[in-house]
């Protein structure tokens, strides 16, 4: 197979990286040269090794490449050791080699797992088009405030993480992508909570976050982390609870705040049988176990059915997708103008439907492949 290397010319290579964000002691001339020398080694390689032809060389990924690796050999350097760095010929070699080497592996040779989906399919795309209006609507307004943003901060999160599965999915990354959903039911059902019951459980929650910033010695004011700590134990001391209950209260006694949860003869301070069952997603009990399997690394993780868990993943993240989408347009229809609200009404008359139809779909795929391993 003929090679067909396509080496940047200097004014070519200028306008690659004219547009990224450069440090101060970026030196053109430099990183050029190692680029031709990386160029120079990957050229070598079909005549060192004929059971290894090179059709075709990306220039802008082995630029990106060379830049990675002179930046981080240089940032936190003087301007006196970047010159004597740069003087150093072994140096210039070894880069170029570095780079090359990182070229080929990670780039032209690098391992793939199989893939059941891509990017391109509605089952996907669509969804992350959805996800992404989302997020840039977060974006753009206020965050990082917990006593004023903390429902849109976590909604943010959250979004992001349905974006995380979305992306090992595409990669063929099944099982991972299963024991990330945990997280993002874990923070869903917290997420219900605390938009259906609004500032006063807000208040609480964060109460309780400060609790657990007692106790792991993190508040710098001494004074106040003594405030937290022995408010947190006079509390758990009234609900008839021992200091082995101190983590799972930290965690979960916030729920104390909710009638639902206050009135139970049953009161749990876990995550299944106390915020999920308030959050009223009990239904996903089973399945969250099985993702629980999925993380500790039991052989269900190692010897996995790639269709099972995709599919598994696929709908449980559509699912929980819905449930936040419902969140989004809470917070969303009273902070926006007119022109945003029909934005996202035309939007949602295009894709949502879309969405439900294809959970459907998937739904039923996911059965058939569910009475097969039956």
């Amino acid at each position: 197979m003929e090679s067909n290397f396509k080496i940047l010319t200097r004014e070519e290579f200028n306008k690659v990286v004219q547009g990224l964000k450069l440090p101060a002691f970026f030196d053109g001339d430099f990183v050029y040269e190692i680029y031709e020398l990386a160029n120079e080694a990957i050229s070598q390689l079909p005549d060192l090794n004929l059971n290894m032809p090179i059709p075709y060389v990306n220039p802008i990924e082995l630029t990106y490449y060379v830049l990675g690796e002179f930046i981080y050999s240089c940032e936190g350097r003087t301007q006196e050791d970047i010159n004597n760095f740069k003087n150093d010929e072994d140096i210039k070699l070894s880069m170029a080699s570095v780079s090359a080497d990182k070229y080929l592996s990670l780039s032209m040779f690098n391992h793939r797992e199989v893939k059941i989906t891509n990017k391109f399919l509605p089952t996907i795309s669509s969804l992350n088009l959805y996800l992404n209006f989302i997020q840039n609507v977060l974006s753009m307004a206020q965050k990082n405030d917990p006593k004023t943003t903390l429902v849109r901060d976590l909604l943010n999160k959250s979004i992001g993480i349905c974006r995380s599965i979305l992306i090992l999915l595409v990669e063929g990354y099944e099982t991972q992508a299963f024991g990330a959903w945990r997280t993002l039911h874990e923070c869903e059902c917290t997420l219900i909570l605390l938009d259906k019951y609004g500032d006063p459980l807000i208040e609480k929650y964060l109460r309780h976050m400060n609790f657990g910033m007692a106790f792991r010695n993190s508040i710098q004011d001494k004074e106040l982390q003594d405030k937290f700590f022995y408010q947190m134990k006079d509390e758990m001391k009234e609900l008839g609870l021992k200091s082995k209950d101190i983590k799972k209260y930290i965690e979960y006694g916030w729920l104390y705040y909710i009638p639902e949860f206050k009135d139970s003869e049953i009161q749990k301070l876990n995550f299944r049988d106390g915020l999920e069952k308030v959050a009223g997603l009990e239904r996903y009990s089973k399945t969250y176990e099985l993702s629980s399997e999925i993380i500790h690394s039991t052989p269900l993780l190692i010897y996995s059915n790639k269709n099972f868990f995709f599919y598994q993943t696929l709908l449980a993240v559509y699912e929980s997708f819905f449930r936040l989408e419902q969140v989004f347009v809470s917070l969303f229809n009273s902070r926006v103008t007119k022109a945003q609200l029909d934005n996202y009404a035309a939007l949602r008359n295009v894709y949502y439907s879309q969405l439900v139809n294809i959970h459907k779909k998937e739904l039923a795929k996911f059965r058939r492949i569910a009475e097969k391993k039956a």
